[in-house]
């Protein structure tokens, strides 16, 4: 089994923003992680998911997400993603990350396991330091997907 950790930050919300993430299959280890400087933190949630199923390289193994974004997982685990996509993503916020993750979803079918944040989980730590520590680097570049959207990139959902 491939097991996929996952975190994202995002300092004032909209702020400076990065995602963290941890890959275990076997005995092999891989750490993630990207900063953006103005950015969301359901946006670096569900952009550390899709990183991390980018990364898989193999197909037929089962994998698990362990994320602490209620966003992310109960988007996907209650099927709301499904019914916005029907929609078209109409009045959702994300799309172009949600249309970049589906395709993932249908190759992998990832089980999603929530966990909740700062609570001890040792690899879900690590996300988290790994997500502050890109949203602080320098330099950073654009998130386009928010930026170009506008600040209202962001938003509550539901199902």
């Amino acid at each position: 089994m491939i097991t996929i950790y996952t975190d994202g930050a995002a300092k004032g919300n909209p702020g400076p923003g990065g995602y963290g993430v941890v890959l275990k299959y076997k005995h092999h280890r891989k750490e993630l992680s990207e900063g953006f400087r103005l950015t969301t933190n359901n946006r670096m949630e569900l952009l550390a998911v899709i990183r991390g199923l980018q990364e898989i390289k193999v197909r037929d193994i089962p994998v698990t997400i362990y994320s602490d974004s209620k966003y992310v997982v109960d988007a996907i685990e209650k099927g709301w993603l499904w019914g916005w996509q029907k929609k078209g993503f109409k009045n959702k916020k994300n799309p172009d990350l949600w249309r970049l993750y589906i395709p993932l979803h249908v190759r992998y079918k990832p089980r999603f396991v929530w966990v909740k944040g700062h609570a001890g989980n040792t690899e879900n730590e690590r996300c988290d330091q790994l997500a502050v520590a890109a949203a602080e680097s320098p330099n950073l570049p654009p998130d386009v997907g928010y930026e170009n959207s506008g600040p209202d990139s962001e938003m509550d959902f539901d199902s």
